[in-house]
């Protein structure tokens, strides 16, 4: 069908404030808003000012009360514990009820914040929709974060009270939480009154007396007394959550996420971006601690009446390269969102990608990428072994739901290989020169959001309105700053290139890693590969590559380098200086899937640099020192 995309856009741009009231309509409000967009509140403005709503009404009771009650909301597929756990909506109202009932007993109320420190179980989606239930804002941390980095989010949201776990499960490995927590609570300087916790049976804790309390004896126990809580009226401005991302400071960033305009946004991304319809199955396969988790696993597809996959395993090793594959034939998942890097992983693993055969995957119409540039190969391959659309989208912690899409629902656009799509309704992008002028169409420069952002996207930063205005708005008076760098084409289609930080400079040009990644990706037995530039006396900076080869190539690795720089000297041209290619074991990750390239940096250029909180493996950054020394790079 031809797409709606050009109309719908246009009529958000004609008329904001009517376009949000209709996408409104999507959503069950308790007091309607005095103004669809109040431009005096806040630092930019609030949507749905004056209104009243409840975030976990609109995720289960409705859906009980309209006729759902029957239908499954939530499956926990498991393959590290080898079990799965089904949950209809009337059996999560139950699960979420008697932890609001719990929560309350701990006294937590309206406005509190709660942190969620918690691996991929059911239970972890349940806390936050309990949370909101009682209006308190909760603050989910990664699961298996460093105790330090724990108590920094302690401190800064000063939680009255944690739920957590006594473990999390990789694979081959336990990862004990509660030992985790009990250091970050020591370390920090504000105490939780009380913790709540799950006992898994793979690793139970040892508990605390007078604080620690028992997740499930207490659930239990509200179940049995038929404990009834009703869903607290908030105000649409008021938060719903605070979410921390790393700051280039090392201090967390927490973003503030509201009621009334996170329900909006991601009640109409679902339709019209997705093209999920109520009922189906969407499966997110990210984590309940990164903005993917609490956007499209927990919150999006139950707004929408979905049926949402939490998904504990990896795209390899739980067992195979064709975990996913089992997913999704297993529940009937009509659309799978995950990282670039997932696919990346699966097709090191089977690059003739021979186990996506075994599976019927004929009720699968979609693949959505984001979280990390996708590169043009990765989707060519996932492309012809799945035969579905693959939809490459970009967005970010802040914004809470997609910058730019293809959006399905509305019919699909052309896709341009390494565009994350055109604008959504709700962004008018431009691209600005260091100066703040309009870069040429085409041109490298500076990606940026013309004021005021949409609904869902963060209000300010958590105590921290000062830091907000400096990280986003001050730069470009009038937008707010992605940090990212890239260009507009003249069909409008946005092209994210790299973080503005990994924009190199070689003997004065302005080099995109991001464009020398997509050559050496193109190269057969290239897995995946990461640029990044080093200090070089005579150019400024010298760009080196990163390469990770397929399993099962027998050629000398040597070889391989050689003709990886032969290649980007053929793309791009002498000017990108690119001499260096090294093959290593594996990169450096967060566990999102987001390629350390700064710490890189910063080992080839022999800086003073620190652990990253959220890496995957510590140990790979060993194997990076060890193939840069041996080339002479940072020793």
């Amino acid at each position: 069908m031809p797409s709606r995309y050009h109309e719908i856009y246009a009529s958000w741009q004609a008329d904001p404030d009517a376009f949000w009231a209709e996408a409104a309509e999507a959503i069950a409000w308790f007091k309607p808003w005095d103004k669809v967009f109040d431009a005096s509140g806040e630092v930019y403005g609030q949507w749905f000012a004056g209104a009243e709503c409840n975030t976990c009404f609109n995720a289960v009771d409705r859906h009980v009360e309209q006729g759902r009650a029957g239908q499954l909301a939530l499956i926990h597929d498991s393959p590290v514990t080898g079990t799965q756990r089904k949950l209809t909506f009337a059996e999560l109202k139950a699960e979420v009820v008697a932890l609001a009932a719990v929560l309350q007993d701990m006294g937590v109320e309206k406005g509190d914040r709660v942190i969620l420190y918690m691996p991929m179980v059911a239970e972890a989606a349940i806390a936050m929709l309990a949370c909101a239930r009682l209006g308190a804002i909760h603050s989910v941390v990664f699961g298996g974060f460093a105790a330090r980095e724990l108590a920094t989010r302690i401190d800064d949201a000063q939680p009255k009270v944690v739920v957590s776990a006594s473990c999390g499960i990789e694979p081959g490995r336990i990862v004990a939480y509660k030992p985790l927590l009990d250091g970050a609570i020591e370390l920090s300087g504000h105490k939780p009154e009380s913790c709540l916790i799950l006992q898994r049976p793979q690793q139970p804790c040892e508990m605390v007396a007078g604080r620690d309390l028992d997740y499930a004896e207490k659930v239990a126990a509200a179940k049995a007394a038929g404990r009834e809580v009703a869903c607290v009226p908030v105000k649409a401005t008021d938060p719903l959550y605070i979410l921390y991302t790393s700051g280039t400071t090392g201090q967390p960033k927490g973003v503030v996420r509201d009621n009334g305009g996170h329900m909006v946004m991601l009640a109409w991304s679902m339709g019209n971006e997705f093209g999920m319809k109520p009922g189906e199955v969407f499966w997110a396969a990210s984590d309940v601690g990164w903005v993917v988790g609490h956007s499209y696993i927990v919150y999006a597809p139950l707004f929408h009446g979905c049926t949402t996959v939490l998904y504990e395993g990896k795209p390899v090793g739980t067992p195979d390269a064709g975990a996913f594959w089992r997913v999704i034939e297993e529940h009937k998942v009509a659309a799978l969102f995950t990282a670039p890097t997932a696919f990346r992983a699966i097709k090191k693993e089977d690059p003739k990608g021979e186990l996506i055969g075994k599976y019927d995957l004929s009720g699968f119409r979609t693949l959505f990428l984001a979280g990390e540039r996708a590169d043009p190969e990765t989707i060519k391959w996932a492309e012809q072994k799945l035969k579905v659309p693959v939809i490459d989208h970009w967005w970010q912690t802040e914004t809470g739901a997609p910058i730019t899409n293809n959006p399905v629902g509305l019919g699909l656009l052309p896709v341009k290989y390494g565009s994350p799509g055109v604008p959504m309704p709700g962004y008018r992008m431009e691209v600005l020169d260091d100066a703040g002028h309009p870069a040429e169409t085409g041109k490298l420069g500076n990606v940026v959001v013309k004021l005021p952002l949409p609904p869902g996207c963060l209000p300010t930063l958590w105590n921290a309105e000062k830091r907000f205005r400096a990280a986003y708005l001050d730069e470009f008076p009038g937008y707010y700053k992605t940090a990212d760098a890239g260009f507009i084409d003249e069909d409008g289609y946005l092209f994210i290139m790299a973080r503005t930080d990994d924009i190199i400079n070689v003997a004065g040009h302005r080099l995109s890693t991001g464009a020398m990644e997509e050559v050496l990706a193109e190269h057969p037995d290239v897995a995946e590969c990461a640029v990044i530039g080093i200090s070089d006396t005579m150019k400024g900076q010298a760009p080196v590559g990163f390469l990770v080869l397929n399993a099962g190539v027998d050629r000398p690795a040597a070889e391989i380098e050689k003709e990886a720089v032969a290649l980007v000297r053929e793309r791009i041209g002498p000017v990108a200086a690119f001499r260096t290619a090294l093959s290593v074991k594996r990169l450096p990750k967060t566990r999102s899937g987001k390629i350390l390239r700064g710490t890189m940096q910063k080992i080839a250029d022999k800086e003073a640099w620190t652990m990253p909180a959220t890496i995957d493996d510590p140990a790979i950054l060993e194997e990076i020192t060890a193939a840069l020394n041996a080339r002479g790079i940072g020793v």
